[in-house]
């Protein structure tokens, strides 16, 4: 494949069935595309909300032996003490925002706008009010409980603790369910 290594093909959207009258961008994980996640949301969706699922550019990832894939930002290692890829994140940021920018020109209220992800699908403290809700597997072997509970702590200083909700599913790995 030829070209810019750092351009991505345009989202998987699972339209809504009426008009839009809200919108959830979900970013995918590591390896992964939006395609899979725009069949799971299209299954549960619901008929005034537009689903868009980006696509991550493929780049090197120096976790995987820099091996490249799909990835919001390089990984450089899984330890909390790991050094982040700092600007691979605000680019990766600024391309959220540029969808949810264009959802609003699109005649979406940015308050009836959901930001999920999977994995690797990086957040914003830009606004302390949103509310937060963090699920992981309590089985998950690739990406410890103990990560998400100091993620959720994390969280808690970048908005409003009480807006974050913490939720673990027993027995789940690092996948995820209808729940």
């Amino acid at each position: 494949m030829c070209g810019n290594i750092m351009s991505a093909p345009l989202p998987a959207i699972v339209p809504a069935a009426r008009k839009a009258t809200a919108a959830v961008i979900f970013l995918h994980g590591l390896g992964d595309t939006g395609h899979g996640w725009a069949e799971a949301l299209a299954g549960i969706r619901s008929s005034h909300i537009k689903y868009i699922c980006p696509h991550a550019p493929v780049k090197p990832v120096t976790l995987n032996m820099n091996m490249a894939m799909p990835s919001w930002f390089d990984i450089i290692g899984l330890s909390p003490d790991s050094q982040e890829d700092e600007p691979g994140i605000k680019h990766a940021a600024e391309s959220i925002k540029a969808l949810i920018d264009q959802e609003v020109k699109n005649g979406i209220p940015s308050n009836r706008i959901i930001l999920g992800g999977f994995s690797q699908g990086p957040i914003s403290g830009a606004n302390r009010d949103i509310s937060i809700l963090q699920c992981h597997g309590d089985s998950d072997p690739l990406v410890p409980m103990t990560f998400g509970s100091l993620t959720a702590e994390k969280l808690k200083t970048l908005v409003n603790p009480a807006n974050v909700t913490f939720k673990t599913y027993q027995g789940m790995m690092h996948n995820s369910s209808h729940q």
